[in-house]
C-alpha cells in the first residue's frame, strides 16, 4: 500500500427516527439556516414537515432553495450564493439524495468566495474555508452524505466536473433514517444501486499496490449489494433492504475503502462528459459505459478481472482461461444490472455518434486520466463506440 493519513470528520446518525436529533446536531449561534432541496419529493413523503416541526422549535430563521436538478447545475449554485450572501446565512442543510447534496457543498464554499463559484468547481481558486452544512439524506446513491467531493454541470459550456476540498466541503453531520427512502421509486432506486457499486468498482480497479484488506472489504459490500438489490426491488417499503443499501452507499464512498491507493475514476469521466452533453442519469451512463471501460482494459491486468469473476460473481473457472473467466465476470455484472432495469447501451438513452466529438473533448479537458489504465482521446471515443 501506499502511505496514507485518513480522516473523516462527518458525524454520521444512523436509524430509525434519528432525524429527531436534527436540532441538537445544529451550532447553538446559528441566526439563518437555508434548507436546500430538489424537486419536492421530500414534501409528499412527509420528510419536510418533520424538519420544519424541529426547526420551529427553535428561534432560526428558515430560508429555502428548491428545484435543485438531478444534474445540480451551476446556475442554481450561483442562486444559491446569492441568497446566503443576501440573507446572511449561517448554516446551510442538504436535504435530498446527492445531487442535493453536491449542489449545497458548493454553495457553502460559494458564498465564503468572492469569486464565481465555477473557479472552485474547475480548480482555478481553492477555499479558504465554508459555511457549515449538515445532510438529510433520503437516497442511497452518491455517498455524498460522508465525503468531501462534489459534481456540477455547466449547461452553458457542457462541462461537468467533481471537485471537493477537504475537510472544509465534508458535512459536519449526515442523518440517515432508512425510513426516508422507503418511498424513493423503482427507477432511482436502481439508479442508486448502480451508482454505489460503480463507486465500489472504481475503487477495485487501482494503481497497482497490494491491498487485500481493501480488496475484501470491496468485494463483500459488492455481494451485499447484489443479494440485496432483488430482495428490494420485489419489496420496496422494506426497512431491512431499505437499510441495507443504504449504508452500503454511504460505505462505498466515504474514503474507508480506499485507504492506501488511489481509484481509477475514468469511467466517472467518461459519463460526466456524456451528462454534460445529453443531461441523462448519471448511473443510467455508468452502467452503459462500465462493463465497456472493463473490456477495454482488460489486458492490463487480468488477475484482477478474473478475482472479481471469482469473488462477487461466483464465476466457475473449471477448464477455462483467465480471459474466458474474465469475460464472464464482466457479462455478469452487465447482465445483473440489465436485470435490475439498468440501461445497457447509449441507444437507450436515444444518443447515438454524433456528439462523441463532443464528449471526447470534454472528457479530455483536463488531460489523459484514470490511475489503473490511463486513457487517451482515443481510448475515450473506443469505449464510447463499444456503448452505442
Amino acid at each position: 500500500m501506499d502511505a496514507f493519513t485518513f480522516q473523516n470528520p462527518t458525524k454520521l446518525i444512523f436509524g430509525k427516527n434519528q432525524g429527531e436529533q436534527l436540532t441538537e446536531q445544529l451550532p447553538n449561534d446559528i441566526k439563518n439556516i437555508l434548507i436546500v432541496y430538489g424537486g419536492g419529493s421530500i414534501k409528499k413523503n412527509g420528510v419536510y414537515d418533520r424538519i420544519i416541526t424541529e426547526l420551529n422549535k427553535t428561534t432560526i430563521k428558515i430560508h429555502e432553495l428548491s428545484g435543485v436538478e438531478p444534474n445540480p447545475k451551476l446556475s442554481t449554485v450561483r442562486k444559491g450564493v446569492e441568497l446566503c450572501k443576501r440573507e446572511d446565512i449561517d448554516f446551510l442543510l442538504a436535504v435530498g439524495g446527492g445531487s442535493v447534496i453536491d449542489c449545497t457543498k458548493t454553495i457553502a464554499a460559494g458564498a465564503r468566495y468572492e469569486g464565481d463559484a465555477w473557479d472552485l468547481v474547475t480548480r482555478k481558486a481553492i477555499p479558504d474555508g465554508v459555511l457549515p452544512f449538515g445532510t438529510v439524506l433520503t437516497l442511497a446513491a452518491t455517498g455524498s452524505e460522508m465525503n468531501a467531493g462534489a459534481v456540477i454541470t455547466n449547461w452553458e459550456t457542457n462541462e461537468k466536473y467533481g471537485w471537493g476540498y477537504a475537510p472544509y466541503t465534508f458535512p459536519t453531520f449526515s442523518i440517515l433514517d432508512p425510513q426516508n427512502t422507503i418511498t424513493v421509486p423503482r427507477d432511482q432506486t436502481i439508479y442508486g444501486i448502480v451508482d454505489m457499486m460503480s463507486h465500489l468498482l472504481e475503487q477495485y480497479f487501482h494503481n497497482p499496490t497490494p491491498s487485500p484488506v481493501q480488496d475484501e472489504m470491496v468485494e463483500g459490500v459488492l455481494r451485499t449489494v447484489i443479494d440485496t438489490a432483488p430482495k428490494l426491488l420485489d419489496d420496496l417499503e422494506s426497512y431491512e433492504y431499505r437499510e441495507t443499501i443504504l449504508y452500503a452507499g454511504t460505505i462505498a464512498l466515504n474514503g474507508m475503502l480506499q485507504m492506501g491507493y488511489r481509484g481509477d475514476w475514468a469511467s466517472h469521466n467518461i459519463e460526466h462528459a456524456v451528462s454534460a452533453v445529453y443531461d441523462i442519469p448519471h448511473a443510467g451512463g455508468l452502467a452503459i459505459l462500465f462493463p465497456n471501460w472493463m473490456k477495454h482494459n482488460l489486458g492490463v491486468d487480468e488477475d484482477r478481472f478474473v478475482r472479481l469473476a471469482t469473488k462477487v460473481f461466483s464465476i466457475d473457472s473449471e477448464g477455462k482461461s483467465d480471459r474466458q473467466i474474465a469475460e464472464e465476470g464482466i457479462d455478469a455484472l452487465q447482465q445483473f444490472w440489465t436485470s435490475i432495469g439498468a440501461p445497457e447501451r447509449l441507444a437507450d438513452y436515444d444518443i447515438d455518434d454524433q456528439n462523441f466529438d463532443l464528449i471526447v473533448d470534454r472528457a479530455m479537458k483536463r488531460g489523459p486520466f484514470g490511475n489503473f489504465s490511463t486513457l487517451e482521446a482515443s481510448d475515450v471515443e473506443s469505449i464510447l463506440e463499444m456503448s452505442k
